[in-house]
C-alpha cells in the first residue's frame, strides 16, 4: 500500500497556499491521531479527522445526524485501496460519499468517509462514437453533460439535483429522475465498475456470461465468493424474486436483484448493475464506465389542469398511452403557497381560475412539427376542443373519462420553462419552515403502479389525517412516484413516533398496491428498515447472504440495505435537542422561530455546492474557489447550528477541563477559531438568501455573531478603520492630493500589511479634492425646476462616490436630470454599510436611525431615495428593516431605488435622448443580484442602444473590505478568476460594473482598465 502520486495540495492555486492566509478549514481537536498518522502515510490525498471536518460530514440531506471517525479525500484509486485495505483489517467503517444530497441517511454513518468529489472527480474519456463515457465517482453530472453536450449526447438519468450530485451518488443511489418514463434508472447506463472491494481488491465487475460467472466462482478470495452468492442467488432465489420485487419503473429499495435476473434470461449477468441502488454496501466504486443517450431534438409541452389531486391522479395512465417523457405533479397546498410567495406567484397566475392540482406533460420529439402534433393529440384525447397553442380550454369535461378541466401548451423555450418553474417551485416553498415543524423526508419517494394513483392518494391522505398532519403531493406521477413529506416537529418523543407510525402505515399501503418503499432516494437510516416488510423474509436473508459475501465484516457503510438501522434514531432534531445562542439576537428576525430558527433552516441539501457553469447564480464563491464543504452554505449553517446546540462541545469541553460552569466559558460559535474557519470566509455576498432553495441568510446570521463577538472580546483595528471608512474617506479627501501620495511612497504598502494587514498587491481608492456634493453646490443645484419637474429624488452621495469617484455621481445627476428628476443630495454620504458588514450593529443602526429621519419626511411628501452605489442601496431597502423596526424605515426601504433601478421601474430612461453603440459584458453587483433587482441595468442600457451580455456570476471576490484584508487576498483572487474568465469568454468589448468593489476587483487585472457604471455608460450614450 504505497502512496505513488504527486501531492495534489501543492498548487498555488489553492488560496490557502498563501502564506499570509490564516485557515486551513479545520478546527478543534484531532480525534484518534494514531489513526491519523497511519492513514496519512498510505494515502496522498488528505485526512481530516479535526472536530470541524467530522461535523461536516455529520449530515446530509435527510433528517439524521451522525459523527463520522473522520474524513479522507482520496486522489487516485490507489489512496482508496489502501484505506479500505486497512479499515478492513481493523473492522474500521467505510463509507463512500459523494455531493451529500441523499435524501435517506446513507451518506451518514459513524465511519471514514471517503469524499470523492474533491479529487476523483473526473470525466476520463468520452467515446462520442460507442456513446459510452469513463467516469470518477466525485464528478458532477452536470459537468459530465457539459463535457458530452458538444457531442450531442448526455447521461440520460436526470436527477433533479443534477448539477450538485456526484456520478458515484447516482449509481449508488440508482438516480433517476422526471424523465424516467423515457429513461429508466441509473442502471440501464452502467456498463461497468472498478471497484475496490472489501479487502483492498481492485478489480472491474462489468457484463459476464453465466458460465463464466460460474467457472469464475471455483476460484478463491473474495471476487469468487461474490460470484458464487450470485450464482446461488440465480439458481435458488429466481422464483422468490419475481414473486416479491415490484413491477415498477422505479423501484430502488433493496439490492438489484432483479436487474440480474433480467439479464441472466439472455445469458449474461453485469455485477456492475448490482452496484447501482447498493449505497455503498457492496463495493466502493472508483470508475465508472457509462453509456449514453442522445439529447432530444426539441420538446414540447402541455399543462392540464383539475378540479382535485385525485382526478389528476385518475388521468395519469390514459395520459401515458400517449408515451410522453414526463408527467409531473403539483397539488393545491404547493399551487396555494406559490400563489402566496412572490418568485412564484406570476406562475400561478396563468392557472385558470378555480384549478386544484395541474399536471404537467413533456414529449420529445425529433421536430417542432411533431412536437405540436403529440400535443395537439393529447389535448384532444384528454381535453376536447383545446386546439388553439396558448389558449385555455375550461368548463365541464367531455366525458367521464376526460376528468382534465383546463389546458395550456408550450412549445417555445421560455415558456417550458415557465411551467417546469411552476412544478419546481414545490421544494423551496417547503424547505422554507422555520418552525419546529419540518416537512421530514422519511416517505417522501414511495412509488406504486400508475394506475393505483386515485386510491392510493385518497388512502395515503386518511393516514395523514389519522396522524394529525398533512402533505403535500407532487413530483414524479407518471411513473407512480409522488414525493410526500409530512409536516413533523421531530423535537418531541411524539413526533418521532408519529413518523414511524406513518411510515408503517404507509408500508401497509405500498405493499397492498403492488409498490416500494423508496421509487428514487433509496433506502439509508430512513426505510432499511421497511425492507423486510416489503420483500419478505427469506429475500431479507438474501440481501444480508449477499452483503456478506461482498463484505464479510460489514464495514461498507453497515446498518444500510439490510442492516440493523431504526428510522428515529440519530435524527438531526430529536427530544433531547437543545439550542443556546448563548445570547440575545440583535437583529430583527421575523421569521418564525427568529434567528433559532434561521440557524436550523438549512437542511442539507447542497444547493449552494453547485459549480458557476452548471449553476450559475451568486451562492456559494467561496466553496466555488476551493470546493472545501466549510466553505458553502450549507457547511457554515450547519456548523454554526451544531455549535449552538452542543455539537462541537467546545464550551462543554472546557467547562469540564476547568471546572466552570458552561455559561462562563467561551461559546463554540464565538471562539477565534470558529470565526476565522467557518464564518470568516463568509464575504456577506447575500446569495445564498436568493439561491439557497430555503433561502438561509448566512450574512446575515454572520453579522449577528460578529456582533456578539465584537461585544464580548472587542475588534481589530483593522476592523474599526474599515468600519469607519466614511470618516477616513473625508479625511483623505480634504487632504488630497497629499493623501494619494501617502500610500506610493518607497515600503509603504509592506508597512501598510504588516501594520494594519491591508494586501500590499491591491490598488487603494484614491481621493478627489472635489467632492459630488462641492460639484453640485458650485453649479447651483439641480438644473431641473421642482416645480417643472415629473419627479423628486434624492440622491444619497455613498462615500465611494462622493469622495473617490465622483464622476458616477456626477453621471447620475445629469442622467436623472435628462430624465426631467428633480435631485437633491442627501446630507449622510455613509449608509452605515461599512460598519454593518463588519459586524458593528450598533453603529449601523445609529445611523440608519439618522438617514431614516432625515429621508422620511421627503419620502412622505413624495419624494425618492437614489443610490449610486449597490450595495449601499440594498442596505436602505433592505439592512435597515433588520436594525430598525417600524414605519418610518419600511416607508424609506419601499421607496429607494439604485440609480438604474430607479430609471427602469419608471421607464425614465425612455425620456433620454440616447443614441449608442458597442457590445458591453455586465456584471451585476451580488447584493442587487440576491435582492432580484440587478436586472434593471442590463434593460436601461439595451434602450440606450448598447449590446449587453449580462453574466450569470458570482461575487466578484472583493466583497466590500474582503478583498483589500492582507490574509484573504489569494481568496479574493481565486473567486475573481471565475469572473475573469467569464469576461474573457464573453463577446463584449467593454466591462461595466455598478459596484465600487467590483470595478476595483476587475481593474486590478494585469493589464486592465476600471470599468465604468452603467450610469456612466448612459451619460456617454446623451453625450
Amino acid at each position: 500500500m504505497t502512496a505513488s502520486h504527486s501531492d495534489p495540495r501543492t498548487s498555488t492555486a489553492y488560496p490557502d497556499a498563501d502564506d499570509r492566509a490564516d485557515y486551513d478549514y479545520q478546527g478543534g481537536d484531532v480525534d484518534r491521531p494514531g489513526l491519523v498518522d497511519d492513514l496519512e502515510s498510505i494515502v496522498v490525498g488528505e485526512v481530516r479527522f479535526d472536530e470541524y471536518s467530522r461535523q461536516l460530514y455529520a449530515t446530509d440531506a435527510s433528517a439524521y445526524e451522525v459523527t463520522p471517525i473522520g474524513v479522507v479525500y482520496p486522489a487516485a484509486p490507489d489512496d482508496v485501496a489502501a484505506v479500505v485495505e486497512y479499515c478492513g483489517l481493523r473492522e474500521i467503517p467505510v463509507l463512500p460519499r459523494g455531493g451529500g444530497t441523499s435524501l435517506a441517511g446513507q451518506t451518514v454513518n459513524e465511519a471514514v468517509v471517503l469524499d470523492f468529489t474533491r479529487h476523483m472527480d473526473a470525466v476520463v474519456e468520452v467515446d462520442p462514437d460507442d456513446r459510452r463515457a469513463r467516469v470518477q465517482p466525485g464528478a458532477v453530472l452536470a459537468d459530465l453533460n457539459a463535457e458530452l453536450e458538444p457531442h450531442d449526447l448526455k447521461f440520460a438519468p436526470d436527477p433533479a439535483w443534477g448539477d450538485k450530485s456526484a456520478v458515484g451518488g447516482a449509481v449508488g443511489n440508482n438516480s433517476t429522475g422526471a424523465h424516467s418514463l423515457q429513461y429508466g434508472k441509473t442502471d440501464a447506463y452502467v456498463e461497468s465498475c472498478e471497484v475496490v472491494l472489501a479487502d483492498g481488491t481492485v478489480t472491474t465487475f462489468g457484463e459476464v456470461s453465466v458460465d463464466e460467472l460460474r467457472e469464475r466462482a471455483g476460484d478463491d478470495g473474495i471476487e469468487a465468493r461474490i460470484y458464487a452468492e450470485v450464482a446461488r442467488i440465480l439458481d435458488e432465489e429466481s422464483d422468490e424474486i419475481e414473486a416479491r420485487y415490484p413491477e415498477l419503473k422505479r423501484n430502488v429499495s433493496g439490492y438489484n436483484l432483479n436487474a440480474l435476473l433480467e439479464a441472466s434470461e439472455d445469458g449474461t449477468v453485469n455485477l456492475a448493475k448490482l452496484l447501482a441502488g447498493s449505497e455503498g454496501t457492496l463495493a466502493v466504486v472508483t470508475e465508472v464506465e457509462v453509456s449514453l443517450e442522445p439529447i432530444p431534438e426539441t420538446k414540447s409541452m402541455a399543462l392540464l389542469s383539475y378540479g382535485s389531486v385525485v382526478d389528476a391522479m385518475a388521468d395519469v395512465e390514459p395520459i401515458l398511452e400517449h408515451d410522453p417523457a414526463a408527467v409531473e405533479l403539483v397539488d393545491d397546498v404547493l399551487i396555494d403557497l406559490a400563489r402566496e410567495t412572490a418568485e412564484f406567484e406570476d406562475v400561478v397566475a396563468m392557472l385558470p381560475e378555480g384549478t386544484d392540482s395541474v399536471l404537467l406533460v413533456e414529449f420529445y420529439a425529433e421536430n417542432d412539427a411533431e412536437g405540436r402534433e403529440r400535443v395537439a393529440e393529447l389535448l384532444s384525447d384528454r381535453v376536447p376542443g383545446n386546439g388553439v397553442e396558448g389558449a385555455v380550454t375550461d368548463g365541464a369535461p367531455a366525458a367521464e373519462s376526460t376528468p382534465a378541466v383546463a389546458a395550456l401548451e408550450a412549445h417555445d423555450a421560455d415558456q417550458r420553462a415557465l411551467f417546469w418553474k411552476l412544478r419546481k417551485s414545490g421544494l423551496p416553498i417547503l424547505l422554507s419552515r422555520t418552525t419546529d415543524e419540518k416537512h421530514v423526508s422519511f416517505i417522501e419517494d414511495c412509488a406504486v403502479p400508475p394506475e393505483h394513483l386515485p386510491e392510493y392518494v385518497e388512502e395515503f391522505r386518511a393516514v395523514l389525517e389519522d396522524h394529525d398532519t398533512f402533505a403535500s403531493f407532487y413530483a414524479h406521477a407518471g411513473p407512480g412516484v409522488l414525493h410526500i413529506r409530512p409536516l413533523i416537529n421531530t423535537k418531541s418523543e411524539m413526533g418521532a413516533e408519529t413518523m414511524e407510525a406513518i411510515a408503517d402505515d404507509v408500508t401497509d399501503l405500498v405493499v397492498e398496491y403492488g409498490g416500494s418503499v423508496s421509487g428514487e432516494h433509496g433506502d439509508g437510516r430512513a426505510r432499511t428498515q421497511w425492507n423486510r416488510k416489503l420483500y419478505g423474509e427469506a429475500l431479507w436473508e438474501t440481501f444480508r447472504d449477499l452483503k456478506s459475501a461482498f463484505d464479510p465484516d460489514w464495514i461498507l457503510n453497515p446498518g444500510t440495505v439490510c442492516g440493523d438501522h431504526d428510522m428515529t434514531e440519530n435524527l438531526r432534531y430529536d427530544a433531547e435537542y437543545e439550542f443556546d445562542a448563548g445570547f440575545d439576537p440583535d437583529l430583527n428576525w421575523n421569521n418564525d422561530n427568529g434567528f433559532q430558527g434561521m440557524a436550523e433552516l438549512c437542511h442539507g441539501c447542497g444547493g449552494c455546492r453547485g459549480g458557476q457553469d452548471t449553476t450559475g447564480g451568486v451562492m456559494c464563491p467561496t466553496y466555488r474557489a476551493e470546493d472545501e464543504e466549510i466553505l458553502s452554505t450549507r457547511g457554515r449553517a450547519n456548523m454554526l447550528r451544531q455549535a449552538m446546540s452542543g455539537g462541537l462541545g467546545a464550551a462543554n469541553a472546557a467547562a469540564e477541563r476547568t471546572g466552570r460552569a458552561a455559561d462562563e466559558v467561551e461559546k463554540a460559535h464565538l471562539s477565534e477559531e470558529f470565526l476565522d474557519e467557518v464564518l470568516d470566509l463568509c464575504i456577506g455576498c447575500k446569495g445564498c438568501a436568493k439561491d439557497c432553495p430555503s433561502e438561509v441568510d448566512m450574512a446575515k446570521l454572520k453579522a449577528e455573531v460578529t456582533h456578539q463577538r465584537h461585544e464580548r472580546t472587542g475588534a481589530s483595528l483593522r476592523e474599526k478603520l474599515f468600519a469607519n471608512i466614511d470618516a477616513l474617506s473625508a479625511l483623505g479627501s480634504a487632504t488630497a492630493p497629499v493623501s494619494n501620495w501617502l500610500p506610493k511612497l518607497p515600503g509603504a504598502r509592506l508597512l501598510m500589511e504588516k501594520t494594519v494587514g491591508i494586501a500590499r498587491e491591491r490598488s487603494l481608492p484614491t481621493f478627489r479634492r472635489e467632492t459630488v456634493r462641492d460639484w453640485f453646490e458650485d453649479r447651483g443645484g439641480s438644473t431641473v425646476a421642482e416645480g417643472e419637474a415629473d419627479r423628486r429624488a434624492i440622491l444619497l452621495p455613498d462615500t465611494y462616490t462622493n469622495y473617490s469617484y465622483p464622476e458616477r455621481g456626477k453621471a447620475a445627476v445629469r442622467v436623472l436630470e435628462a430624465a426631467d428628476v428633480h435631485v437633491e443630495l442627501a446630507e449622510s454620504t455613509d449608509s452605515g454599510r461599512p460598519a454593518h458588514s463588519k459586524g458593528f450593529l450598533d453603529a449601523s443602526r445609529e445611523t440608519a436611525r439618522e438617514n431614516v429621519a432625515e429621508l422620511v419626511p421627503a419620502v412622505e411628501t413624495g419624494w425618492d431615495v437614489v443610490v449610486v452605489e449597490p450595495s449601499d442601496a440594498v442596505m436602505l431597502q433592505s439592512d435597515y428593516l433588520d436594525l430598525n423596526s417600524g414605519r418610518d424605515a419600511e416607508k424609506v426601504a419601499g421607496n429607494t431605488y439604485g440609480v438604474c433601478e430607479y430609471l427602469d421601474a419608471f421607464r425614465l430612461d425612455e425620456r433620454l435622448d440616447a443614441n449608442a453603440s458597442g457590445a458591453l459584458t455586465y456584471h451585476g453587483h451580488c447584493h442587487q443580484k440576491a435582492t432580484k433587482k440587478d436586472h434593471h441595468a442590463v434593460a436601461v442600457l439595451r434602450r440606450a442602444g448598447y449590446d449587453v451580455d449580462p453574466l450569470d456570476s458570482t461575487c466578484c471576490g472583493m466583497a466590500g473590505s474582503f478583498g483589500y484584508e492582507a490574509e484573504h487576498y489569494s481568496m479574493s483572487q481565486a473567486i475573481g478568476s471565475i469572473l475573469f474568465e467569464q469576461v474573457a469568454e464573453s463577446d463584449g468589448n467593454e466591462v461595466v460594473a455598478p459596484g465600487a468593489s467590483c470595478r476595483t476587483q476587475l481593474g486590478d487585472r494585469q493589464g486592465a482598465e476600471s470599468p465604468a457604471h452603467p450610469i456612466e455608460k448612459l451619460a456617454a450614450a446623451m453625450d
